[in-house]
């Protein structure tokens, strides 16, 4: 009863079977030359509705960093939400393979940023001001990291301004699959559609074992990307494996059935603890997380029982599903909550003074 990250799921079992034909097929060409690749390549540009350029990488950081490095000199700003991945979580990555451009963080309530806040900071920018970095890029995160989705109109508001200000966008898809699960929508609405240039495809939260993929719109772009990918150690000699990951998922759906299931048991979990007595929901739950501020005595309990989870923010816990997350275990996590809420034991009465 884990509900730390989707990171800590196990392979879906139609990717692993993925791998497993990828393997039996015998000698293919290396470095990405396998038609394993090649098939990949076609069901992208399938899915998005328009030719692409696809590469394969194995981590979340890799995919975010190299396609910022493509979009932004080393003199370039970055503009990202506070709380984006790129600017707390990634030890500096995006700095290093963009050879130093610098991350500018804006506000936004519940993980968004908004037209007006980017507008206004690039308003302020130092355009043509030798002394300070110049505004290159924005980075926006599909789902947020505080479990919200943009819907395609608000991706197209701030691609908007971006251009406006001649800015290349950039859009972190680690949980992309829930976010169109939970739009509905055709990916090519809330992508390149909208405005985006290149997206860092997720699988590895939604059924892989260890595959991104960086999809570049703006095929221009994608010139120097092959040498950058190289450089930073993630040309794997067999690619096939990567993208036979990659592959499976966007086979029959199947990426859209994984992070459906995750998005219902957060609904499920949100809906349910959101209910107790003292807790309330920091973020309404749109993808696959859910932050909710539960009374100590809930939090303290639930963690004794061994469910797990992140505390977030003082009162505020993160829970996170998978795409294997059973509903019986957010049934037993929920009554769990509910019992500690009310003092009541499960199956019995209520506590006498």
């Amino acid at each position: 009863m884990n509900f730390m990250s989707d990171n800590v799921s196990g392979a879906a079992p139609e990717i692993l079977a993925a791998l497993g034909e990828a393997s039996a097929a015998g000698p293919m060409p290396s470095y990405g030359a396998d038609p394993v690749t090649a098939r990949l390549h076609d069901r992208m540009t399938a899915l998005f509705g328009t030719p692409v350029t696809v590469f394969p990488v194995a981590t979340g950081t890799a995919a975010n960093a190299l396609a910022l490095s493509a979009l932004t000199p080393p003199y370039g700003a970055v503009y990202c939400h506070a709380e984006a991945h790129i600017n707390v979580d990634e030890c500096g990555a995006p700095e290093m393979f963009t050879d130093g451009a610098k991350l500018i963080p804006l506000p936004g309530a519940q993980g968004k940023l908004t037209p007006q806040g980017l507008a206004d900071a690039l308003a302020r920018a130092p355009v043509g001001f030798v002394h300070a970095v110049q505004p290159a890029a924005l980075s926006l995160t599909q789902a947020t990291e505080a479990g919200t989705v943009y819907t395609p109109d608000e991706v197209a508001a701030l691609c908007a301004v971006a251009k406006r200000h001649g800015l290349k966008v950039h859009m972190d898809g680690a949980r992309f699959a829930n976010a169109v699960a939970s739009l509905g929508c055709d990916p090519a609405e809330v992508t390149w559609r909208a405005g985006v240039d290149v997206l860092s495809f997720g699988a590895t939260k939604n059924g892989a074992l260890a595959a991104e993929a960086v999809v570049f719109f703006d095929r221009a772009l994608a010139e120097s990307f092959g040498y950058r990918r190289k450089r930073a150690g993630h040309l794997f000699s067999k690619m096939r494996f990567l993208s036979a990951q990659l592959d499976a998922c966007l086979a029959d759906g199947l990426w859209l059935r994984l992070a459906g299931h995750a998005n219902a048991m957060a609904q499920m979990l949100g809906a349910g603890l959101a209910a107790l007595p003292g807790a309330a929901l920091r973020a309404p739950v749109e993808a696959n997380e859910v932050f909710v501020e539960l009374p100590e005595t809930v939090t303290e309990g639930l963690l004794e029982r061994g469910f797990q989870f992140y505390r977030w923010d003082g009162a505020v816990v993160r829970l996170v599903t998978a795409w294997n997350t059973r509903a019986e275990d957010v049934a037993a996590l929920v009554a769990a909550a509910r019992e500690l809420a009310s003092g009541t034991p499960a199956g019995g009465s209520e506590k006498k003074a």
